[in-house]
């Protein structure tokens, strides 16, 4: 392959643009957050990231590299099409579903991190039970992204791989490390204009090359390969719908999620927030669907690209880069590969954030130092977010299969998360008996029904299974979907029947060693004074969070200004006296 001096400089302009941006923000807001506040002001941005901001970097949380290059690849590959290409609408529906549900409660409650209702519900050890699937996810989604940034920058430059990895991970760690969510913000702001902008100017002229068949004609009819609408086999309808549901339901509980719905000014923009990036999913997702068509329509001998095609040379996940750089001019691939290189961070820099917000609050200081001052508590989201920064690189470049990881952890996230995060928020009496029954019944029929990507051969064969030419046993039975709502179901269950048998004085007060119903006012539930109780919480969405440090377990959770509930009873008096 060529040495292509513009590819280069193209991703050397936009990477240190991107870096200069997340310093200014850093800069800028560098003494956001009052005394005490700053730990809060890096996680949640002091709570005053307006729409504009917020929309854009809520839509390139979802909208980085992966997204992109991932539904051009869908549209392109012959044996899926446009109707396998589920993450526009999936993700779409998801931000939709957030916004109508889950945003106003967990703003108005004045949260920090997506984990501090199961902390607060649950307590510290099942708060760190599921910060494991949920740290996962984030760390394999990161190191993913990683791994297609190297394969985006070694299509557009003869360069080595390793070395491209460990620059962007450096640059998206760097501004992360100096700014926290406000240097992520503001550069997403920038990601995403460049995704959006160099994807449009590119779109024409790569339609019009000369070795281009109309794409109406390709959509329906087999001209270079099958049609890339694509089609759903009647065998493949429950695959699908597993799928799709694994996107649009597993796409809510994310720290990267609620870290922006969190960071908002009021409960409302919290919504309208979700709205807006649903809305930008979707426009995003045009340009790529519309480059993986042109990938289909292109008669690749024709081309500087020469023959076999991308699908034959398994480059098929870079179709994007492969089409702006074979059938655009030089001066618009210069913008457009340049803009999706440095734009595959704006998913990696959120991660990476989310992962070090989560640990630094609710592993360390909520678990093991309560009493650990602001400044320690901001030296340690630092130390991690570099450490949660190499461990990703290092997955990257060593790990063969990232992205099989990534898939099982997002699973993880749908099956364990998703389920427990209803529960906490909209059903009302579950406790951490049923939450750890349904943690590990979810855990269990999720391993034993394999991984492909992994090469974990499934122990329970659900109907319609299959093997595959590489002797791999593929599950065509949608049993991700069962294995949430069977944990969905255990937790419900587990928690109303021991809550029966311990008030009912069928088993004794001393066997509750979870300090889960009989102890209702332990140390082990940290807000003694709002135990999540629905008549006790005002979800007013203009109701003020003033987001404060504080160094006693019993007051962190406490948002005085969203509750109008008081209690008489002597033990709610005195806890809220202190």
């Amino acid at each position: 392959m060529a040495f292509h001096v513009e590819g280069l400089v193209a991703i050397v302009v936009f990477y240190l643009a991107i870096l200069a941006v997340g310093i200014w923000a850093a800069w800028k807001t560098k003494n956001t957050g009052s005394e005490g506040d700053r730990s809060e002001a890096i996680i949640v941005g002091g709570r005053d990231i307006g729409l504009l901001v917020g929309g854009f970097t809520m839509t390139a949380t979802w909208v980085g590299g992966g997204y992109i290059n991932g539904t051009a690849e869908a549209v392109y590959v012959p044996d899926y099409g446009l109707a396998w290409a589920q993450a526009p609408i999936g993700y779409s529906l998801s931000l939709i579903l957030g916004g109508l549900f889950f945003a106003k409660p967990m703003r108005s409650k004045g949260y920090v991190t997506m984990l501090d209702p199961f902390q607060q519900l649950y307590g510290k050890r099942m708060g760190g039970l599921l910060f494991i699937p949920a740290l996962m996810g984030e760390m394999f989604w990161a190191a993913a992204i990683f791994s297609a940034l190297g394969a985006t920058i070694s299509v557009i430059i003869d360069i080595n791989v390793n070395i491209s990895v460990i620059i962007s991970a450096l640059i998206a760690t760097m501004y992360t490390l100096v700014g926290g969510l406000y240097s992520v913000a503001y550069t997403d702001v920038v990601q995403l204009f460049c995704i959006f902008l160099g994807l449009w100017i590119s779109v024409p002229f790569a339609m019009s090359h000369p070795a281009v068949t109309d794409i109406g004609l390709t959509a329906v009819h087999h001209v270079y390969q099958a049609p890339w609408l694509g089609s759903i086999n009647s065998l493949d309808i429950y695959t699908w719908l597993d799928n799709f549901f694994l996107l649009t339901l597993g796409g809510i509980p994310w720290q990267a999620y609620f870290q922006r719905v969190l960071s908002s000014s009021s409960a409302t923009y919290a919504q309208v927030l979700s709205f807006l990036a649903a809305f930008g999913c979707l426009v995003m997702a045009i340009p790529a669907v519309l480059i993986g068509a042109i990938g289909a329509s292109t008669a690749w001998n024709q081309t500087e690209y020469g023959v076999p095609d991308p699908k034959t040379k398994k480059e098929a996940d870079m179709i994007l880069p492969i089409v702006l750089q074979y059938l655009c001019p030089v001066y618009i691939s210069f913008f457009g590969l340049g803009a999706v290189s440095a734009a595959v961070m704006s998913s990696a820099d959120s991660s990476i954030l989310s992962a070090s917000s989560m640990f630094a609050r609710n592993i360390y200081q909520l678990s093991f130092r309560q009493n650990a001052s602001d400044r320690e508590i901001v030296w340690v989201m630092r130390i991690t977010v570099l450490l949660f920064g190499a461990s990703a690189t290092a997955m990257a470049l060593l790990a063969s299969s990232v992205y099989g990881l990534w898939y099982l952890s997002s699973d993880l996230v749908y099956i364990i998360i998703f389920p427990q995060l209803l529960c906490v928020l909209f059903i009302k009496g579950t406790n951490t008996y049923g939450a750890i029954a349904g943690y590990l019944f979810g855990l269990v029929l999720r391993i034993t029904g394999g991984e492909p990507y992994l090469y974990l051969q499934p122990l329970i064969f659900y109907p319609g299974w299959y093997q595959d030419d590489n002797n791999l046993y593929i599950q065509r039975f949608p049993f991700k979907t069962l294995a949430m709502l069977t944990s969905f179901f255990t937790n419900v269950i587990v928690s109303y029947l021991a809550k029966y048998l311990f008030e009912s004085g069928t088993l004794p007060p001393k066997l509750d060693f979870l300090d889960a119903v009989v102890a209702r006012y332990s140390r082990e539930h940290m807000d003694k004074a709002t135990l999540v109780k629905s008549d006790n919480i005002v979800l007013n969405e203009l109701a003020p969070v003033n987001p404060r440090h504080s160094l006693t377990l019993s007051s962190t959770f406490t948002n005085k200004e969203a509750f109008n509930y008081v209690d008489s009873s002597p033990e709610l008096s005195n806890t809220e006296d202190n």
